[in-house]
């Protein structure tokens, strides 16, 4: 389990406690979809993500278990400050979007964020199987798709009464635009940039390329990504570094860079 996603899961149980211990704890943090209220309270489009229904345990336990199965392998990918800014990110953008429900609504739960942690997962993993109930498998993107599109209905009223659709839909929109702007300041984004623009033979690649590779330190990555990297270097070995993509040179590049650091 990844250090933030552990963070967050004992925050929300924390918090969780408290709200049974200290019913009006609850009239201070949670979100309402009045802007009159939300600026003389600015804190709570924060603190609501932190709550949950007490009357629903459910509530609680649906949302920390997604964050659990997914959130640690997105935190992996991204590391613990870009992930945890994710998160909040989402989070907030859930908030905000729910001024559009129609009439005053409350609003509470990690539901918003939590959907920008998926949004994460389907983007890098979108053809990953995931099991429904265990036994029926769903592609990480074909899942969130159908999500996405059950949060629109609702939001017409059709399906998912009592559910803050726009805090879900925000909590989407923020997740992909936050890691599409996180894409455009990556270091590998320029790399394969100045890669497609450079001639032929730098394309192509050569041996200095396979030796910088070659020092990547396997025993520091991730297994996932270590089991990348074998591969790629297996294929550049076998077929030639003139067989890899563009993308598949830019993940070696980022690695090779991060253990010259």
């Amino acid at each position: 389990m990844g250090l933030w996603v552990k963070r967050l899961i004992i925050a929300n149980v924390a918090m969780y406690g408290l709200e049974m211990f200290l019913p009006g704890v609850m009239g201070q943090l949670i979100f309402v979809g009045d802007v009159a209220y939300t600026l003389t309270h600015p804190w709570t489009i924060v603190t609501y993500m932190f709550l949950h229904d007490p009357r629903n345990i459910w509530h609680i336990a649906f949302n920390m278990l997604t964050l659990y199965f997914f959130g640690s392998r997105v935190e992996e990918r991204l590391g613990g400050p870009t992930f945890i800014g994710l998160y909040l990110v989402s989070g907030v953008a859930g908030a905000l979007l729910s001024f559009l429900t129609p009439g005053t609504t409350s609003v509470v739960g990690a539901s918003g964020a939590i959907m920008g942690v998926l949004m994460a997962y389907a983007m890098y993993w979108p053809r990953e199987r995931i099991y429904i109930y265990g036994i029926l498998p769903v592609e990480a993107w074909l899942l969130i798709a159908f999500y996405v599109l059950w949060d629109v209905a609702g939001t017409r009223g059709i399906g998912g009464a009592g559910v803050a659709h726009y805090a879900h839909l925000g909590g989407f929109a923020a997740g992909f635009v936050f890691l599409k702007a996180l894409e455009l300041r990556s270091p590998t984004r320029a790399w394969k940039k100045s890669v497609v623009g450079a001639a032929a033979p730098k394309i192509l690649g050569g041996s200095d390329d396979m030796r910088r590779w070659r020092e990547i330190r396997l025993d520091d990555l991730h297994p996932i990504n270590r089991a990348e990297v074998v591969r790629l270097l297996q294929k550049a070995q076998a077929d030639g570094v003139k067989a890899l993509t563009i993308d598949e040179r830019a993940t070696l590049e980022r690695f090779a860079g991060a253990t010259l650091q």
